[in-house]
């Protein structure tokens, strides 16, 4: 039986790895030692001698050098979460350890969260619900000549048109839900095939198409030098009147300040951002009363019990190593190097 340890932060011990999800993994693995913090394991070091197998997550050790001499038969990591980022290092790959992340499984969450946004804005449930609030009549604002003015403007869940920016993993998954909806998909992504969109069902259009053409934009671009800022203030002033912004990927692809202004003008546009940059957003930021704006805080990921469907993951992919088998979601060293 192969020798492990789950090395990770205390909460997300418990939030990732459940009883029910321990238990299977004591089945398949010798858990030798109690679970332990990446301050404690470098107090103990000598613990890991024997592993050859880690579990970790949100919180988990950065396996250095001196982590890795501590560790002469670690083969593989099953990190329970998303990025890679802040445990690895170079002398990492130097060492041919295998490693695989819980990444599309936190991609259900944010494409589902994203599916909810996309069909409510579609009726413009923000705007209807913050109004009735804030003018406190429900009968006016709910039923009355409000909602009739309002329902013009209303593009509905039949027959309008959503715009995918990047289909990657959540992406894809979000174009994936939609499928069963009677809506009009296109996307935005110059790495994606025609064959790869003819099979997620979606048309291939220019950022400017989506932006001018869309009821609903979604953004699901990741964060990367290239993409710093690419949603710029100019693609917001061509939006459709009455359409909606949905962002759950990460502020700092939007120019903020830039769209702070259009969104100050053009009143008819809701923003719904799960993202924004910095995060949260600073004491006194327009973001936070700015009527056509709604701030969710960073909801979309993976919470409570939706982490264990992260571990769920690693389980599975578990059992491929045991049967020597490929590594479905294996993050190789040249893979990383893209996503950094």
């Amino acid at each position: 039986m192969l020798k492990g340890l789950y090395i990770l932060g205390n909460e997300s011990y418990d939030m990732i790895y459940g009883q029910e999800q321990r238990k299977e993994i004591s089945n398949l693995v010798d858990i030798y030692a109690p679970q332990q913090t990446s301050e404690s394991i470098r107090e103990n070091l000598s613990l890991l001698n024997d592993v050859e197998v880690i579990f970790s997550g949100w919180g988990g050790p950065k396996i250095d050098q001196e982590f890795l001499d501590a560790a002469p038969n670690l083969k593989v990591v099953f990190y329970g979460a998303g990025s890679i980022k802040g445990i690895v290092s170079d002398e990492f790959w130097d060492r041919n350890i295998l490693i695989t992340s819980a990444y599309a499984a936190n991609a259900v969450p944010v494409a589902e969260y994203t599916l909810s946004q996309i069909l409510f804005c579609l009726k413009r449930g923000w705007e209807l619900a913050l109004t009735i609030k804030e003018k406190r009549d429900y009968y006016k604002y709910g039923f009355g000549s409000y909602v009739e003015e309002v329902s013009g403007k209303l593009p509905g869940a039949y027959k309008s048109k959503v715009g995918i920016i990047s289909l990657g993993m959540i992406g894809s998954l979000v174009c994936e839900l939609l499928k069963p909806f009677d809506l009009e998909v296109i996307a935005y992504d110059p790495f994606v095939s025609k064959e790869k969109a003819a099979e997620l069902d979606v048309k291939l259009c220019s950022l400017e198409e989506i932006f001018k053409e869309a009821d609903v934009v979604s953004l699901h671009t990741p964060w990367l030098k290239e993409t710093e800022g690419m949603i710029i203030g100019e693609l917001f002033k061509s939006m459709k009147k009455n359409s909606t912004f949905i962002n759950t990927a990460r502020g700092a692809v939007v120019n903020e300040s830039e769209m702070i202004e259009v969104l100050k003008d053009r009143t008819d546009i809701q923003a719904v951002l799960d993202v924004t940059h910095p995060e949260p957003p600073v004491e006194g930021s327009p973001l936070y009363t700015m009527p056509n704006v709604v701030l969710t805080p960073h909801l979309a990921g993976s919470y409570h019990k939706e982490c264990q469907r992260m571990a769920a993951y690693m389980i599975e992919e578990l059992k491929r190593y045991l049967d020597d088998k490929p590594l479905k979601w294996q993050i190789t060293k040249e893979k990383f190097q893209m996503l950094a």
